[in-house]
């Protein structure tokens, strides 16, 4: 059972070393983070961008640029493109954001022609080790769906679950969350949450268990479920939350890194691939943990 990041990590070392391509590769904290996974025999990297600023910054960081295959691209638009066709040929599993724009390097990933589309939209799914929690969280989505209606938070949900599968999760407990518990019709997440509970129990969404509304506390402390008189079994001990929109989702991902000492891995899930697209405040760590977690990924699908 995977209950901490160092889990994480030691579940991807027992799979074969997935081959990840970082897209405009010359940036310190993901190259120290890139490093640290093929220390580990997680990875096998392959490095798309301008050849001497990567290999300027690998020595540097004291890094043997001979471990690493890298194509020199010097313009970023390009190297994106390249990064993602190295996938789509089945060249590399995971496809990782390097010193570029995220709109870049996602406008090369759902590219009609070449890109890693599947039926499913992309979204962005956490998954935390909180030092008050008693298992791994994941929560979904905090930075790509602005405003998801009740269809988009399906598609969230099922990218989601995918992830916690591949983490070993095999029937996922998701919380849809909301301001409150109860169903309020002028709430529009409390209605998104009754139809998304009724859909899985129709079997219109599977994989999952879900649950809901719930506000934040019923949703992860077994006590406030049971104070405010909450039935549902999963209150307090849920797998996933399922946020409402995405300041809900970011506010919540980042007082928890911030304030709570949370450790935490993401990627972009819902593409044929998985996407590392960290933030540039992640640490290092964070940026490992995320590659990690995308092998799991990568040898889920």
């Amino acid at each position: 059972m995977i209950k901490t990041m160092h889990d994480i990590v030691k579940r991807a070392q027992l799979l074969e070393p997935k081959k990840m391509v970082v897209a405009v590769a010359d940036d310190e904290h993901v190259l120290e983070a890139v490093e640290m996974a093929r220390q580990e025999q997680i990875i096998e990297p392959i490095l798309v961008g301008d050849r001497m600023r990567i290999e300027d910054l690998l020595m540097k960081l004291k890094i043997n640029h001979e471990a690493y295959q890298i194509i020199d691209v010097k313009e970023p638009v390009e190297a994106c493109e390249i990064s993602v066709k190295e996938i789509s040929k089945g060249k590399a599993d995971i496809l990782m954001k390097g010193m570029v724009d995220t709109s870049i390097i996602l406008r090369a990933a759902l590219d009609k022609e070449f890109g890693l589309r599947t039926p499913n939209r992309l979204s962005h799914v956490s998954v935390m080790e909180i030092p008050t929690y008693h298992k791994i969280l994941l929560m979904s989505d905090g930075a790509m769906n602005i405003d998801p209606d009740v269809d988009i938070k399906q598609e969230i949900i099922e990218n989601a679950v995918g992830v916690a599968h591949a983490l070993g999760i095999k029937e996922p407990m998701v919380g849809c969350i909301a301001a409150v518990e109860k169903v309020n019709p002028k709430m529009q997440a409390t209605l998104d949450a009754q139809e998304l509970v009724f859909r899985n129990q129709n079997e219109r969404i599977k994989g999952c268990i879900i649950g809901g509304p719930f506000a934040v506390d019923n949703a992860i402390n077994k006590e406030a479920a049971l104070h405010k008189g909450v039935k549902d079994p999963m209150a307090g001990d849920v797998d996933i939350l399922l946020m409402p929109q995405i300041e809900s989702g970011n506010v919540f991902y980042k007082s928890m890194m911030f304030l709570a000492n949370a450790k935490s891995a993401s990627i972009i899930a819902g593409a044929k691939k998985p996407i590392v697209l960290t933030s540039r405040a992640d640490s290092k760590e964070s940026k490992f943990y995320s590659i990690a977690l995308a092998a799991l990924v990568a040898d889920h699908h």
